[in-house]
């Protein structure tokens, strides 16, 4: 199944102790040109607003310079969160990435609003903003297929008539969204994996057919660190863990620590705890045991595709973790845009889901 699956890389733009924010963008575009260079398919940044530990903030502008320094890896926003945002504007900026870098955009869209109160007052948005999400996902694809009526005689220059693949991002009510809009579906992550299954049932079972998706597809995110030993692994997901129980008892989320700093920390009884939390379920550790880690995730799942999104201080060793990674799943370099194989036909065919590109 590995063999047959997609495999993609999502990075936040983690900011680190002892480096300058800016550091943390040069790193999303170096670690692009790793992913490219590697053969994997897509690679997309994401939408972060206010938070000292992410210095992802506007992931249209990091997805051009993302794609000016590639060449043929997919590059995309996982994702644009809408409800901060005008669906004309986003209309547009897609367009011109689009337009720019033709065949290579994806416009991966999320409902998700600020991480704090202060942060939507800033933006101009409140919760209640992410309920209106599918009517302005139906708008933003209007502007896009120029079908939208809301604004007569407004278009949305250059994004008007180019097709731009879209896909939504979910946790789990969004799966019906994406269901009834005809998209590809991006949910995660893998370690609430009962919660993800019947989100990914609920997709399956709703979805209609649009001139964007004849068939569900889902992408499955999630954490994957791989290294030469298990230990090694696990190290890798030691600073996320800190600074996720770091947010969680202090209300601020952090620059990433080096794994050894962290170990060291003492730690309350609920910093602890929630660490504790944040070090299980991912998969991690060798080559051996990731490969069947993952094979039991994407039969589990029927994942058309895999979205790597693991964050960690290390740097070269999360390099290293794709490296190994790329020898697990033998991505195929981009311009092998060969049919479905005989494999990917037959494994459709077990698990009762239509064969899409992802099974390429």
């Amino acid at each position: 199944m590995i063999a047959s699956t997609r495999f993609s890389v999502l990075d936040r733009s983690r900011t680190r102790e002892g480096y300058e924010t800016s550091r943390a963008l040069r790193d999303t575009v170096d670690l692009a040109r790793e992913a490219e260079a590697l053969g994997f398919h897509r690679f997309w940044v994401s939408e972060h607003h206010g938070v000292p530990g992410v210095a992802g903030s506007a992931p249209t502008v990091l997805a051009a310079a993302v794609a000016a320094a590639t060449s043929t890896i997919r590059v995309g926003t996982g994702g644009v969160m809408l409800p901060n945002h005008r669906p004309l504007v986003v209309a547009e900026q897609f367009g011109v990435l689009a337009s720019l870098f033709p065949g290579r955009i994806d416009m991966g869209l999320g409902r998700s609003v600020g991480f704090t109160d202060g942060v939507r007052r800033a933006l101009g948005h409140g919760k209640e903003d992410a309920e209106d999400f599918p009517g302005r996902l139906t708008e933003l694809l209007g502007w896009i297929d120029g079908t939208q009526r809301a604004h007569p005689g407004v278009h949305a220059h250059p994004a008007e008539g180019l097709r731009i693949p879209a896909y939504v991002l979910a946790i789990g009510e969004g799966a019906s969204v994406a269901a009834a809009a005809g998209l590809p579906l991006v949910i995660g992550d893998l370690r609430g994996r009962d919660k993800v299954l019947r989100a990914i049932e609920v997709y399956r079972r709703d979805f209609r057919p649009s001139v964007r998706a004849e068939h569900p597809e889902v992408i499955v995110a999630g954490t994957v660190a791989v290294a030469g030993t298990e230990e090694a692994a696990r190290r890798l997901l030691v600073p996320e863990a800190w600074a996720m129980a770091y947010s969680r008892t202090h209300g601020d989320f952090p620059p990433l620590a080096p794994a050894e700093r962290v170990e060291a920390l003492p730690m309350a009884a609920k910093e602890r705890s929630l660490y504790e939390q944040g070090l299980e379920g991912h998969i991690h550790g060798t080559e051996e045991q990731v490969a069947a880690q993952l094979e039991r995730a994407i039969e589990e799942t029927g994942a058309d595709e895999v979205l790597v999104t693991t964050s960690t201080y290390d740097r070269e060793a999360l390099a290293d973790s794709l490296r190994r990674l790329a020898r697990i799943a033998r991505p195929r370099a981009r311009g092998d845009e060969r049919g479905p194989s005989s494999y990917a036909v037959s494994r459709a065919a077990g698990s009762g889901r239509a064969v899409t590109g992802a099974d390429a």
